[in-house]
Formats: structure tokens, sequence, C-alpha cells
């Protein structure tokens, strides 16, 4: 006789998909908005690290301290399916080749789930929505702008048109109100630019994103929304609850 049992709540647990990520210890926007992005089944494990600033030199202190393998393995003993590292800056600083090495860090240290940093994540979903020339919004100071303009040029990205923030403290760059984002994004672009690529993973971008599509009429990629999207890609779980953007669109289009 099979036993018969009430209606139970949703309580988080991923079905479908656990995703490990590794973040600042400071921030607060990127493990949010995956959670809001995440469509029942999918859950977000976080683990952190410390950033001392969101300078050039802060970033170099971060990603040459022990506490980057320490996180992998921490959040790596969970049964997590995918990892991602959540720093778009700290994976692009040094350009391509320092990325990809950090993804072979990763997956040497937590051998397992799928791989993916924020700014492999960026460059899939680039590809994804078929872009060419981008325009570029950031928060940042001008030494990492002009190394986030860098390495969307080395991968075949032209930047047409970019604006930053000038921030240099990891908690100003989560109080940018949604609407300045709206408007820095909407600076930004230009006839020529295919998408508008929004960096940054304590950077609001999610709640905007659909909106500056309609307005725009064209893809508006953020690093977060990468990051997530790419996780599920490299899964193959349609997990995203919609209202996210294009990229998840595309995943969802008859015949993928």
């Amino acid at each position: 006789m099979t036993a018969s049992y009430p209606a139970f709540q949703p309580d988080g647990n991923g079905t479908l998909a656990r995703i490990g990520l590794i973040y600042i210890a400071s921030s607060i926007v990127m493990d949010a908005e995956m959670a809001a992005m995440s469509a029942p089944g999918v859950a977000v494990h976080t683990t952190r690290l410390k950033l001392p600033k969101v300078t050039v030199e802060g970033i170099e202190e971060m990603m040459r301290s022990p506490e980057v393998e320490q996180a992998a393995r921490l959040v790596g003993s969970a049964p997590i399916d995918a990892l991602c590292f959540g720093g778009t800056s700290a994976s692009f600083l040094h350009g391509t080749a320092y990325d990809r090495a950090l993804m072979a860090k990763l997956a040497q240290w937590v051998p397992g789930p799928r791989v993916t940093t924020a700014s492999t994540a960026t460059l899939a979903a680039l590809r994804e929505v078929g872009a060419g020339t981008v325009a570029l919004a950031t928060p940042y100071v001008p030494a990492i702008h002009e190394r986030a303009i860098r390495f969307l040029q080395e991968n075949g990205h032209g930047v047409v048109r970019h604006a930053h923030l000038g921030i240099d403290s990891d908690h100003a760059l989560a109080e940018v109100p949604a609407e300045q984002v709206y408007d820095l994004v909407r600076s930004v672009d230009h006839p020529d630019a295919t998408a508008v690529f929004i960096s940054c993973t304590n950077f609001r971008s999610a709640a905007v994103i659909a909106a500056l599509e309609a307005d725009l009429g064209k893809p508006v990629i953020s690093a977060v929304q990468a990051s997530f999207w790419h996780c599920l890609e490299l899964l193959g779980v349609d997990g995203a609850r919609p209202g996210y953007g294009r990229l998840f669109d595309r995943r969802l289009a008859p015949g993928r």
C-alpha cells in the first residue's frame, strides 16, 4: 500500500542542480541574484574569500592567498554538480590565459563538478547570443575597467563604447541602485554594439536586464546572469525562472 502525504512546501532542495559558488566575503549581490533566478530544484551553495580592496593590488593579493584553494575545497566537499568562481575582475585581471589557469586549478582542487568562472561564463554567454562588438558598463576603478576592455578585445569583442563608476569599495559596489545601473547601461549603448555587457558580480543587474533589452532592442549580458546561465548550460538543465534576459530565452527555445 502506497503511503499518502499532505502537500509539502518548497524547501530549496537542489533536485535539478546544486551550484557551488566561490564568492567575495564582503559581497552580497551574486548569490542573492542567482537565488532569485533559480527555478525550483536549483540550489546555490556559497563559500567566501576576503578581498582587501577593489583595486588591481587588492585583487592580486586575494588571488595569491591560500584562501582560494581552501574555499574551493570547502564548497567542493558538498555534493555539488557545478562549481563557479564568482569574481569577474579576479578572473580576467591578467587575461585569458590567467582565467584558463584558474579553471584548471579549480578542476584539480575539486574533481567531479563542472567548472566555470565569471569571465569564462561571460565569453560563453556572448557567443550564445551571437555577440560581436559590445558596449561595456562597469562600476570599476579605471585600471580594472581597462583590463575588462582588454579581456573582451583579446577574445574578439571590440568595445565600441564604455563607461565606469570608479568605485573601489566592495560595499559601495552593491549599494548602487538598480535605477543608476539602468541609466549607466543605456548611456553606453551604441548602434554598432551587438550586445551590452555589465561586468562585476557585486553590481546589481538581474532586475534591469529584461527592461534594458526591451529598451535597447539587443541582448544584455551581466556577469552574474552569465555565470548562472553557464552553470545550468554545463549541466544541461533548464533551471532559470523567466524574465532574466534573452540569454535564457535562447536555451528554452524550441529545438534546443
